[in-house]
């Protein structure tokens, strides 16, 4: 035992632990690997940390300064990450599971690095607009707007994925201010461990912004108030228990759970075992029962297939699984490694007797299972087991147990309508695929299988090109699912910021909203002077720097040369007679005439500090503008993020959105929207 490493929690800024307690076994031998320590941990200096020092670091810097400092993060960990390959080998993971593991956590922080960087400002105020006017006269106006809770988020995690499964939460977090306390999983907690290690001897994260629990939460949840968040990623019942923590439930702490779910494929009546989509459907499914041994929230548990497809789909099935060798991973032709403990195998084992209860076994151990490699003879292993189940409408087992392993059953089906309704029976999945060639099939069955999972896909011989596949949440889509999967969101994008910050609703004039949130308001006090917004340098802009633009009529000649140069010849700007007839009872102008009209109205030429302009937000075409009209625009500066970048010369720059009004004579806008460009920085 002396010569085993004892695993530490990071608390309160220090590493904690030295005396053994609970022994980790190696996946692959059963040999003792770790230990957890037999130190308590004094919870109340962790919440107490992450409050008053934690908070205040991640305060100090905006949305932009935290999502470069998740880039560099990653950078770093990439830079590192063979050390963490070499540690998840004893999880029993092939190098194609450590990477989906390893590389998939990085790459989720890369994600967000990236849209936050994109989409978040360079505040902490996150304006959800639009704003609207809630009087008569223009002075009342409402809006909403998102900020950080002031609280902790603590991260409870499943053994499958002990690094992706801790990074994938810690982006979204971090960016949202939340300081984090991770509770990983203990079975293999060494290698999340491993990570934060790295993390903390990055230099990279702020004082008191994650820390880490080896062992048992304790009085962790007790200790929580409303503004904290508490994650959670493991079996639909623990779920339940935490969720109804009685200090949770009385503070209302929001609470989101990934449970494992029984997730599906179904092969749609129209694929037949001549068409390439029969081949993606097989590989797919024995790729999610081998993947990680199986042992993944999202994999395929029920094989949902034709009555008139079963034996094929049984006999493909059978001749893959016999090809996959099992063992330690560093034996050369190895794609299956072992459960991550003996544990897990006992229980795997126990619940492939449940759902053996009348069904057929297809493929199982005693098609010649042998893993391979030295000294596995004690490791965690489990053979890839194939059931079938005739009748799935009566069965319950295979629609309520989950062998969370390598273990998948076939179903059989009459009908479309029978298949959607016995992918529902999972009671609410993480995700389904649906293989199909006819996108009218499509069409009827993914509103149905939207309704009781989190994620849809939908496989043919075009989408399995770059397809990611069935059992790979992507950060730029929501992660979770209804019902037994917990109810709860992870990942997608900037939605799952969101879910870390608080959303509040305000009130007041344009003028105090364009000031609590960063933003020009339309209605708000402008600024005007005779230096052109567009002279300006991005540190000399401000919110609401404004510029009216002298007037332009338009004229009959101006609609026929941009008719000549776009080539757009619609008879609404060209035939008098057909134009009468219409809504507006004569020629109007080109909408894009009027944009271009507006740009030459108030765009100064000269070589000056805007770099480019890429892009148009939020266009609308309000009111036709006729021949004879007079238009004017107003530009306003609505918004500014310095994302912290400089061009290949040095020189800094920054987006600013400008905010454009089109009018005409009568004073009614006529065109609406944001202009996105590129700013210089003042060197």
């Amino acid at each position: 035992m002396a010569h085993t490493p004892t695993l530490q929690s990071l608390i309160g800024g220090r590493w904690l632990g030295a005396e053994a307690a609970t022994p980790l076994h190696n996946a692959l031998t059963n040999a003792v690997v770790y230990h957890t320590h037999a130190e308590k941990i004094d919870f109340s200096e962790a919440v107490h940390y992450a409050r008053k020092t934690g908070v205040p670091a991640l305060m100090a810097m905006d949305f932009q300064q935290r999502a470069a400092r998740l880039k560099a993060l990653a950078l770093y960990l990439v830079g590192r990450k063979e050390e963490l390959y070499a540690i998840s080998h004893l999880t029993g993971a092939t190098r194609a599971d450590s990477w989906v593991d390893i590389e998939g956590g990085t790459g989720t922080l890369f994600a967000y690095a990236s849209m936050g960087s994109r989409e978040l400002p360079s505040s902490n105020v996150l304006h959800e607009g639009p704003a609207m006017a809630l009087g008569k006269s223009g002075g009342f106006a409402g809006t909403h707007i998102l900020v950080p809770r002031g609280g902790l988020a603590v991260h409870i995690n499943a053994f499958n994925f002990p690094i992706w499964g801790l990074l994938e939460k810690f982006a979204p977090s971090f960016l949202a201010a939340m300081p984090c306390i991770g509770k990983p999983a203990t079975a293999t907690s060494y290698l999340t461990q491993a990570l934060v290690r790295m993390m903390h001897e990055s230099g990279l994260l702020p004082e008191g912004a994650l820390q880490l629990v080896i062992g048992g939460t304790g009085d962790l949840l007790d200790r929580l108030t409303g503004a904290d968040v508490v994650t959670f990623t493991g079996s639909a019942d623990t779920a339940a228990r935490l969720r109804t923590n009685a200090n949770l439930v009385a503070n209302s702490v929001p609470f989101t759970a990934e449970a494992d779910s029984l997730n599906c494929a179904i092969l749609a009546p129209d694929v037949t075992p001549d068409d390439p989509e029969f081949d993606l459907f097989i590989k797919e499914v024995a790729r999610e029962m081998t993947g990680k041994a199986g042992q993944k929230c999202t994999a395929i548990r029920r094989i949902i297939v034709p009555q008139q497809q079963v034996q094929a789909v049984g006999e493909r099935l059978r001749e893959r699984l016999a090809k996959v060798s099992v063992g330690d991973p560093s034996v050369e032709g190895v794609r299956m490694g072992a459960l991550a403990s003996k544990d897990q195998q006992r229980d795997v084992a126990e619940r492939v007797a449940m759902l053996a209860r009348g069904n057929e076994i297809v493929f199982s151990a005693g098609d010649g299972f042998k893993p391979v490699g030295q000294g596995v003879e004690n490791g965690a292993f489990f053979a890839p087991t194939l059931l079938l189940c005739r009748d799935g409408l009566r069965n319950d087992a295979v629609h309520d147990v989950e062998a969370f392993g390598p273990v998948s059953t076939i179903i059989a089906y009459d009908g479309i309508d029978e298949a959607m309704a016995l992918a529902a029976r999972g009671k609410g999945s993480l995700v389904s695929t649906l293989v199909t060639k006819d996108a009218r099939t499509a069409a009827y069955c993914v509103p149905m299988a939207a309704a009781s999972h989190g994620r849809v896909l939908i496989l043919d011989r075009v989408a399995a090109v770059d397809s990611t596949g069935h059992g790979s949440p992507l950060p730029q889509l929501k992660h979770g699912g209804p019902g037994r999967a917990g109810g709860g969101e992870e990942l997608g994008g900037i939605r799952a910021v969101r879910h870390f910050l608080q959303r509040a609703a305000i009130q007041g004039s344009p003028t105090m909203l364009a000031a609590v949130t960063g933003e020009y308001v339309r209605g708000a006090a402008v600024r005007e002077s005779e230096q052109h917004p567009f002279r300006k340098y991005f540190q000399d802009l401000q919110i609401g720097d404004s510029l009216l633009t002298h007037r332009r009529t338009v004229s009959e000649a101006d609609i026929v040369n941009f008719g000549g140069v776009s080539g757009d010849y619609f008879y609404m700007h060209f035939d008098e007679i057909a134009a009468r007839d219409t809504q507006f009872g004569k020629r109007i102008a080109h909408g894009y005439f009027v944009l271009s009209a507006a740009a030459g109205l108030f765009v100064s030429p000269a070589p000056g500090p805007v770099l480019a302009n890429y892009g148009l937000d939020n266009l609308r075409f309000i009111t036709p503008v006729a021949i004879g009209d007079t238009i004017r625009a107003r530009l306003t500066c609505k918004r500014k993020v310095d994302r912290n970048r400089t061009d290949d010369k040095g020189v800094g720059q920054g987006v600013v959105a400008w905010d454009v009004q089109v009018t005409n004579q009568n004073d009614e806008l006529v065109a609406s929207y944001d202009i996105l460009t590129l700013v210089m920085k003042r060197s």
